[in-house]
């Protein structure tokens, strides 16, 4: 439609939306994983329509793009169950971990993949070759004759040569909790890596060491950083001149440190109101690299975006690329590869100032986009939280006379995450249909330095909800939201959220819980191992915060809730297990409170499959508009809510399909 076409007034949440949930699912393969060696560029794409398959790319210096690993290949690692780190590659020889079983494959040059590993029970990540040997570093996670919750970490050496079957790697380190990292130095004679123990997460205290390599395994191991301070490091890495760099937020902000020749830390950069460096959900994440002539880029974040910076002589410059998604890759021209993150198009991957390769095709003109601002709002003791406000956006349609429009608040999971402002399709999917979104950074999100990040710490399912409610009050005194039309989504930690504050709050009218929380202590019971104590800093240590755990739990207050829910639930999820869903289910249904609930075989956390992403944006729309009174145009499957007057459909699982969970 020409932008100076006169739009039509209708009812929020019934425009017609030039994005249907097929365009914002199947288009779409997820980027990341990006590196480069030499000229060839590597990068991951997750894809939908090959049922979340990630497949290993390559663009040579040509200009050719292929696939490196074919179907059914799926390059992924479930280390920590986040996984990451995923592949590695240097001098044309290639490491990945296989997903299905956790096997490890390397490619050399234009052999076939062979396995190197594939002892049964466990998994491997965050691989770095060994200059001057032919050998592999990375993180083993150990499951053989452990506790599904306990499994044992190490720091493991694979040689390459030795029969798969049983080569299970060379301990290098034990006895931590947790390791990541191994990273060697470009001489190959040392090797440093990080550790963290119990009940610490890696955002609260991390140690990073420095240890010999030798013939046999290493020597003179020794903690060079964070043994007398409570620190968190990320990312430590090598510069060519033999120098070990890292992240830390010694400063309370995320920022570059080196080692000097005296051993001690010295900064490398002294951003105060910004971060380069980030919490470790995943492995192998990168912050900085370095450039041929030694110089550092880097991902600087701050208010909620990403900058690619140049750091030279202790001083931040802006590079002018366009938002990135992550930390730039120097080429040996001199120029970068990224991906950058426009704020009316999917991510893309930029080479050369040329885009090489889109994660699927520009869905929206710009009169259709609803671009991100960032808000500033007060909440509860005086305090400030921040957020990201999408108002509805659609260049056909307009709000009827005196209108406000319904309001998603979207809670980001982990919690220590963050909420960004890049292009998102399936944020669009709802502005474009008449919503509008805020994205919420409430206390607890990453981004605003260390003292931001801990106001979650014993205050989970209270800072936040209250951040919710507050964001929401300041919406609607601006006249920018309908308060009988709120309803709040978010998955895994955000669902707890959710939960929370449709348990606690009479602000939000419906809620959509993607595999999220509803009892803490049946949580703590199941979750796995690297979650497994974060709850004694968000709530607090067991046994003797039992109390406060039932106290924070939705399911203990089920008589409070006045709102409508529905429930998403993969049933391979080991992180949030399918009876956390169940549990909240069925009591709610105990007591005839409406809610529908919908779980997915062969999903897990988190929803990978094209056929199951597009049916939950569509059933969560339908949701809404049963509930907040409207008929949302082009739905093929109307959601089936039990409660007073309603019935809920008898299960439907067949293998591989999906359908209303029982």
């Amino acid at each position: 439609m020409a932008k100076n076409s006169v739009k039509q007034a209708a009812t929020c949440g019934t425009w017609v939306s030039p994005l249907t949930a097929e365009a914002v699912t199947g288009s779409n393969v997820g980027l990341g994983g990006l590196s480069a060696d030499g000229d060839t560029l590597y990068w991951l794409e997750s894809r939908p329509k090959e049922k979340g398959r990630s497949a290993l790319v390559r663009r040579l210096a040509d200009g050719t793009i292929e696939d490196v690993t074919p179907p059914p290949v799926n390059v992924a690692s479930r280390v920590h169950e986040y996984g990451g780190g995923s592949y590695a590659v240097s001098n044309g020889r290639i490491v990945y971990s296989e997903k299905s079983d956790g096997s490890v494959w390397l490619i050399e040059g234009t052999a076939p993949a062979r396995k190197i590993a594939g002892v049964a029970d466990c998994r491997y990540a965050d691989f770095s070759f060994v200059p001057g040997s032919d050998d592999i570093v990375c993180v083993r996670e150990d499951h053989r004759n452990r506790k599904p919750t306990d499994p044992e970490a190490a720091i493991v050496r694979l040689d390459t040569h030795i029969d798969a079957a049983t080569n299970e790697g060379a301990v290098l380190a034990k006895g931590a909790d947790f390791y990541s990292s191994p990273r060697p130095s470009p001489d190959g004679k040392k090797l440093a890596f990080l550790s963290w123990m119990h009940p610490d997460m890696p955002w609260d205290a991390t140690q990073l060491h420095v240890a010999d390599i030798t013939a046999s395994g290493i020597a003179n191991e020794k903690v060079v950083v964070g043994n007398d301070r409570r620190e968190a490091i990320v990312q430590p890495d090598w510069s060519r001149d033999g120098r070990l760099y890292f992240c830390t937020d010694r400063s309370d902000w995320w920022n570059i440190h080196r080692l000097n020749a005296a051993g001690k830390v010295e900064a490398v950069t002294s951003v105060p109101d910004g971060e380069i460096g980030g919490p470790h959900w995943v492995f192998g994440e990168t912050f900085f690299a370095f450039k041929p002539d030694g110089s550092i880029v880097a991902d600087l974040s701050q208010h909620g975006a990403s900058q690619a910076v140049s750091v030279a002589d202790g001083k931040v410059s802006d590079l002018g690329l366009p938002p990135v998604g992550g930390c730039p890759v120097p080429m040996p021209d001199g120029t970068f590869a990224f991906i950058a993150s426009a704020p009316d198009a999917p991510p893309a991957i930029i080479l050369g100032g040329k885009e090489i390769r889109a994660a699927g095709p520009k869905l929206l003109e710009s009169d259709n986009v609803s671009a991100g601002k960032e808000i500033t709002f007060p909440t509860a003791g005086g305090e400030n939280a921040h957020a990201f406000y999408y108002p509805p956006v659609n260049a056909a349609y307009k709000p009827l006379e005196g209108e406000k429009p319904p309001l998603i608040v979207m809670i980001h999971g982990g919690p220590t995450s963050a909420a960004a402002a890049g292009f998102s399709a399936a944020k669009q999917y709802w502005t474009t249909r008449g919503f509008a979104l805020v994205d919420v950074n409430y206390r607890g999100s990453t981004g605003y330095g260390r003292d931001y990040r801990e106001k979650l710490n014993g205050n989970w399912g209270k800072a936040d909800v209250e951040d919710c409610e507050a964001v929401v009050k300041y919406l609607v005194a601006q006249a920018l939201a309908d308060p009988e039309r709120v309803a709040i989504r978010g998955g895994s930690a955000g669902g707890f959220t959710v939960l929370a504050a449709l348990t606690t709050s009479d602000v939000f009218k419906a809620g959509a819980s993607h595999y999220g929380i509803g009892d803490l202590m049946l949580l703590a019971a199941e979750t796995h191992k690297f979650e497994s104590r974060y709850m004694d800093r968000l709530v607090g240590p067991l046994p003797q915060s039992e109390e406060i755990y039932k106290e924070r739990s939705p399911i203990h207050y089920l008589d409070r809730m006045k709102a409508a829910a529905i429930f998403f639930q993969g049933l391979d999820d080991k992180v949030v297990p399918p009876s956390q869903a169940k549990t909240m289910v069925d009591a709610m249904r105990a007591k005839n409170l409406p809610v529908a609930h919908y779980e997915f075989e062969g999903e897990g956390h988190g929803f990978r499959k094209a056929d199951t992403q597009k049916r939950v944006l569509d059933l969560e729309l339908g949701f809404y508009a049963k509930l907040f009174g409207f008929k949302a145009p082009g739905l093929t499957e109307e959601v089936e809510i039990s409660g007073p007057d309603q019935k809920q459909a008898a299960p439907k699982r067949v293998a591989g399909k999906t359908g209303p969970a029982g």
